[in-house]
């Protein structure tokens, strides 16, 4: 990952990667912006092979479909693994937390526990590829960790937690709803809700955006407050001045600066099992988008065999600063691909001069 600072015409650019990599220094000759072309770099996502998660020594393997992600779920300064499984065998979507037992930077995975509701197991009907799409979020302002999960049938259930940050316990669920006051209906996207919290238009508040089976992605921005949000209206993530639709269906979207421009982008999976980065062409608070550009790990682009439904989440998973991708999927496994340090040379020529790059150890 490179972060690029530019101190005037003539002046020079600071690029800082791990420690190892040393200081790097870009010097430029004559650089004149408003003659220079627009120079559009790759996702910051440089991933190495692909691993399976383990737990007790076994790879992971969950009741139909998997959907991991990865968060501190008892505070301990540890990120822990949460993956939404199903349908299981009555039709149920249940969330998985594999505590880690291991370091911050050697995550270990021993056995698991099923978040719980109401005194039993969280759980919501679930169908054919979809069990439980869980994210974490702090939904209601109260500084506890609650549950968004997102089901088959286009729907999304807020489950709110009544236990402690430490010891999370969720109550029996609530539909999120959109629309003008007095008239609210329950969010459906249709089938397959992907969700997940991010601000989309930079106001301060939380917003929804959730992917569907027909592939497109639906926005629901925030018109109450970050502790009582309110939607009013589903608009949707725009591609050349239509509705990005995502190919082969089943988008799930992960929303982050994957190019290093300061803007967020779109990065999802598909009923192909392949990874999608849409670099923003718009504004940080304005996104659109123009095309995509598919994942590669180790050289490859990311497809998982068959039509697994993959179903990214990004991360840190060792804290060594690289970003690292989980893709749940069709086998119930965890499918991991860990981010690799950039080469620490390279040369850049355009118009307006010449731009050379020299590592100093």
């Amino acid at each position: 990952m490179w972060q690029m600072l530019y101190f005037g015409v003539g002046g020079e650019f600071v690029a800082r990667a791990s420690e190892k990599m040393g200081r790097i220094v870009l010097l430029l000759s004559v650089l004149v912006p408003i003659m220079a072309p627009r120079v559009v770099f790759g996702s910051l996502l440089n991933l190495g092979a692909e691993q399976l998660v383990q737990a007790g020594g076994s790879a992971i393997s969950v009741t139909g479909y998997s959907v991991p992600s990865y968060v501190d779920w008892n505070k301990d300064g540890r990120k822990d693994l949460v993956v939404g499984e199903g349908p299981d065998f009555f039709g149920m979507g249940k969330v998985r937390v594999y505590l880690n037992s291991g370091t911050a930077s050697n995550p270990e995975f021993t056995d698991y526990v099923y978040a719980q509701s109401g005194g039993g197991d969280l759980a919501v009907p679930a169908s054919a590829c979809q069990g439980a799409f869980a994210r974490v979020s702090y939904w209601d302002g109260d500084s506890l960790k609650d549950l968004l999960v997102g089901r088959s049938d286009g729907t999304v259930a807020c489950f709110t937690n009544t236990g402690s940050d430490t010891n999370p316990t969720f109550d029996g669920g609530t539909m999120l709803q959109v629309g003008a006051a007095g008239s609210k209906v329950n969010i459906d996207v249709g089938s397959r809700a992907t969700s997940t919290v991010v601000d989309w238009d930079n106001d301060g508040l939380k917003d929804l955006v959730i992917g569907a089976l027909d592939g497109r992605i639906g926005v629901f921005l925030n018109e109450g407050t970050n502790s009582e949000p309110d939607f009013v209206a589903e608009t949707f993530v725009q591609e050349d001045g239509s509705n990005l639709v995502v190919p082969s269906g089943r988008s799930s979207p992960v929303i982050a600066d994957l190019d290093g421009d300061g803007m967020k982008d779109v990065l999802t999976g598909n009923t192909n099992g392949q990874l999608l980065f849409y670099s923003n062409v718009g504004t940080n608070a304005a996104p659109i988008f123009s095309g995509y550009t598919l994942i590669e790990a180790d050289g490859i682009a990311i497809d998982l065999a068959g039509t697994p439904r993959s179903r990214p989440f990004l991360c840190d998973w060792t804290g060594d600063g690289n970003l690292d991708v989980l893709i749940g999927a069709q086998d119930g496994q965890v499918h991991l691909y860990q981010g690799v340090p950039e080469p620490a040379t390279i040369c850049l020529i355009g118009l307006g001069g010449l731009a050379l790059l020299r590592r100093q150890r």
